[in-house]
């Protein structure tokens, strides 16, 4: 009865989230504030790898992978596809966002002069392997700026829109951007670019098990992510969505027959892997179950505004948010700037003097320290990241 009530009132619930932040074995020396890089995993999750890998090797490997574990599969693919509210049929399990966003851009086919529409905030790898296929088949890469913060889905869908040519043929989008924590209207964007023609890929690697949404709410036809990132899952875990009358037309990243092509496993085709990965994706599918995406989201929201608006009240002044507050338009993400210090400078103190692990952004177009606690971090490691930050912008960093 303690843990009743809407997910707001849960998230600041200190009792409701202990048991949360033990059930991971981090080591409490060390705040890990860089969580959106890669998350750890709870320990049953963990002890479920283990106890895959030990059988893998124990059995004949051949058989214990192909014969018994690899079946399995199908089991996490309805369990996750249920969970996100699309057919099982949809999802794919690759190795992580890098791998399923490339698979999208790789495997649609573009013709020398055609057009890839993206933002200047998109990750780097992902505009990496447009840029390869620049330089490769002669396409285009456009990329435009956004506000930072963008508090507008108007504005989102004209920016987009507006950027559009005759030529364009592929966009790009972040449904959370991974340098500031930005959502994007995925639908909105989505229908926009449907109605001509052009399909869109959707970088879903901050948003999912982050945000409280289903792949059916986003009405989107691709959508790629990491599964140890925010759900949790073993490291080196990711998901392929690919709406079912888009499959046939995806060229997977990997060699597959003519009578897989409509069949979302041609995705998968990459040769033996550790299936201990993949199939240890359940347990961590349950703990997020257990904890509840509104609720994981209310928590997310409510770390990142403990730190980031007792910083912006701090009388110094020094302190400027490049992630916007509105729930619309955000969640666990912020980055912070300093004003007059150097962010890189600032990373290596915060891990140097204080064991506060961040990672430090220079953008072209600004810069400053992103910021991502989990679920397993608790209240005294904030007030501490804040008073370590107060410190530097009332002091200075040491010389």
């Amino acid at each position: 009865a303690g843990f009743s009530g809407p997910p707001e009132s849960l998230a600041t619930n200190e009792d409701f989230w202990l048991p949360i932040q033990q059930a991971f074995s981090v080591d409490r020396s060390v705040v890990n504030l860089n969580n959106g890089g890669v998350c750890p995993s709870p320990v049953i999750v963990q002890e479920s790898m283990r106890r895959l890998l030990e059988y893998s090797n124990r059995a004949v490997p051949s058989m214990a992978l192909w014969s018994v574990l690899q079946p399995q599969i199908e089991g996490v693919r309805a369990r996750v596809a249920r969970e996100w509210g699309v057919d099982s049929e949809e999802i794919a399990f690759t190795r992580n966002a890098s791998e399923s966003l490339q698979i999208c851009e790789f495997g649609l086919d573009l013709r020398p002069g055609d057009e890839v529409l993206t933002t200047t905030v998109d990750y780097p790898r992902m505009v990496n392997t447009l840029r390869q296929r620049e330089r490769r088949d002669g396409i285009k890469l456009v990329e435009f700026k956004m506000p930072i913060p963008l508090e507008s889905d108007d504005e989102a869908v004209r920016l987009f829109e507006s950027h559009i040519t005759p030529k364009t043929r592929m966009i790009l989008l972040c449904h959370m951007v991974n340098i500031t924590g930005q959502v994007l209207p995925v639908r909105r964007i989505c229908q926009m670019a449907r109605a001509r023609n052009i399909p869109v890929i959707v970088d879903g690697a901050h948003a999912f098990a982050h945000l409280d949404f289903k792949l059916s709410d986003l009405d989107c036809d691709y959508y790629g992510v990491s599964l140890h990132k925010w759900l949790f899952a073993p490291h080196g875990t990711g998901l392929l969505y690919v709406r079912r009358d888009k499959i046939k037309g995806l060229w997977p990243l990997m060699a597959a027959t003519s009578e897989q092509d409509d069949n979302i496993r041609k995705f998968e085709e990459f040769g033996t892997r550790p299936l201990a990965n993949t199939l240890a994706i359940a347990e961590a599918l349950t703990f997020h179950q257990v904890i509840g995406a509104a609720r994981k989201e209310a928590r997310m929201r409510f770390l990142r505004d403990r730190w980031a608006r007792r910083l912006l009240a701090h009388p110094s002044g020094r302190f400027k948010l490049h992630t916007s507050l509105d729930p619309r338009y955000s969640c666990g993400i912020g980055t912070v700037q300093i004003e007059g210090t150097d962010s890189t400078a600032l990373r290596s103190h915060l891990y140097e003097k204080h064991s506060i692990f961040t990672i430090a952004l220079k953008h072209p177009e600004f810069e400053g320290i992103r910021v991502t606690p989990s679920v397993y971090t608790t209240l005294e490691e904030l007030d501490r990241f804040c008073e370590a930050m107060e410190s530097v912008a009332e002091k200075g960093l040491p010389a």
